[in-house]
């Protein structure tokens, strides 16, 4: 992997999260409210030794967030931007971005994949049903979600637990909003950090360099 792509240990998000949201139906309605990330990220439990072995994220399969399975391996040729998601945090208006970044480069081979979680902060609540309309009312998102998963601990997605031994424990979600790239061929490529916005220039650099092949190991 280059060293242009290490991924870089995650940093504590900022301190004001996001605790109400009005109704998926209508504009998001946010109030501040206050935790501590850095502590909620300590407290979680390592990945779990017993992680699956895989040469390359195309052995995982994670599930739609409407039902049905969304394998990994249907996205051999192509990037693709892993990026565990809320409805109630301070980054939730990444959405934005992340469609924005899907919507530039998708024609050119990237995949931004949301993957819901109410791992941090008890910040994504709801169904994958509203979670859904969430994210399609108000951020105007169509790239794939997940439904609901957990992605930190022995209870993590394989998906997960794998890129947390492959890059390691620092490289792992601390908060929402955590990327993962995958390159073309399924290898992990880079790691940002939930402060690392979708149109910063470390991500569309790394996505652009994946695209064209020279981001892979």
């Amino acid at each position: 992997m280059s060293a242009k792509f290490a991924a870089l240990s995650a940093s504590a998000p900022v301190l004001g999260v996001f605790a109400a949201l009005g109704s998926v139906m209508g504009a998001a309605t946010l109030s501040p409210a206050f935790a501590e990330p850095k502590e909620e990220a300590a407290a979680m439990a390592p990945a779990s030794e017993n992680a699956p072995a895989s040469e390359n994220a195309h052995a995982f399969s994670f599930e739609k967030i409407d039902g049905g399975p969304m394998p990994l391996s249907q996205y051999t040729g192509k990037a693709v931007l892993v990026v565990n998601t809320a409805s109630m945090c301070g980054y939730t208006p990444q959405y934005t971005g992340l469609q924005a970044l899907w919507e530039r480069y998708r024609d050119d081979g990237l995949v931004v994949l949301g993957v819901p979680s109410d791992d941090f902060g008890g910040q994504e609540p709801g169904s994958n049903d509203t979670i859904k309309k969430f994210c399609e009312v108000n951020f105007n998102v169509n790239f794939p979600l997940a439904s609901k998963t957990t992605v930190v601990g022995n209870d993590a997605h394989p998906f997960y637990q794998w890129a947390a031994n492959t890059l390691g424990a620092d490289n792992s979600p601390r908060w929402n909003f955590h990327k993962y790239l995958v390159g073309a061929d399924g290898s992990l490529l880079a790691a940002f950090p939930s402060s690392a916005e979708p149109d910063s220039t470390p991500v569309t650099q790394a996505v652009e360099e994946a695209l064209s092949g020279t981001g892979a190991s």
